[in-house]
């Protein structure tokens, strides 16, 4: 139990992208809302079943990624036909009952559920505020343990930016996020988040300045990522295209064609 109307339950799926694994949580006890069924893990989906059981309502995600989505359909299954699926948009195999925009609330008795669209990490990406508690179920937008990889095209560092500012102004009380443990001080997590962008970015610059000339991701990458364990470097490639398309479209690098990470970069 997370507090008096959240249980969190977290699925058997650890690794580098999803840390000790993705946090479902249930909130309410008369109606439940299952947030973010996880993959079509099924010793998972039978936990969230039986806890939940037929008090579930809504099954809702944050997002379309495989460590999230999957699971919202075969869960379905092993509850009631009637139990609504909601998300923003179909994609990626996921297909909601209803698209929830900004904004959308689900009223239960004992809690309101606002969504809020942080896009960023993914286009389609929501968080969910639980009004009571001030509490934010985070997904993917804000984790605990790790910081988060912007793949474009669908990831995009501006937005990213902006999404994390706008979670800041929320005045939440704590972050439940999708992977790792709860967030007690929001604004210092947020604040970390930024910070860890904004150095990043400015080492990725520097990097730029430093090569002279046209440069490819591969050569920024062990430059602008020398902290981070090569192992990681793979994944590290996604967030430092991100960087470069937000450099550019701030004026601050130029490119042949910056939707393409395999394109040539330099320093404007």
């Amino acid at each position: 139990m997370l507090s008096r109307r959240v249980r969190r339950i977290t699925c058997p799926n650890p690794g580098m992208m999803t840390g000790p694994g993705t946090n479902t949580y249930l909130v309410g006890h008369g109606e439940i809302v299952v947030i973010d069924p996880g993959p079509d893990q099924p010793e998972h989906l039978d936990a969230i079943a039986a806890a939940g059981g037929d008090r579930i309502k809504w099954i809702v995600v944050t997002h379309t990624h495989p460590d999230h989505s999957p699971g919202a359909e075969p869960l379905r299954r092993r509850l009631r036909p009637d139990v609504l699926v909601l998300g923003f948009e179909p994609r990626e195999g996921f297909d909601p009952d209803a698209s929830i925009p900004d904004g959308h609330v689900i009223d239960a008795d004992e809690f309101t559920l606002r969504a809020v669209h942080t896009p960023g990490h993914a286009g389609n990406h929501l968080c969910y505020l639980l009004e009571e508690e001030r509490l934010l179920f985070s997904g993917d937008h804000i984790m605990n343990g790790s910081t988060v990889v912007i793949s474009p095209p669908d990831g995009d560092m501006a937005t990213y930016f902006a999404s994390l500012r706008l979670v800041r102004g929320l005045g939440v009380e704590a972050i439940a996020p999708g992977h790792g443990s709860l967030v007690t001080d929001p604004i210092a997590k947020i604040d970390e988040y930024l910070e860890h962008r904004r150095a990043r970015e400015e080492k990725v610059a520097a990097a730029l300045a430093a090569a002279g000339g046209p440069v490819t991701v591969a050569d920024l990458l062990p430059i602008a990522y020398d902290d981070v364990d090569p192992a990681r470097h793979t994944v590290a490639t996604a967030s430092l295209w991100a960087h470069l398309q937000k450099l550019v479209a701030d004026g601050r690098a130029t490119a042949v064609d910056p939707g393409e990470v395999s394109t040539m970069w330099q320093r404007a």
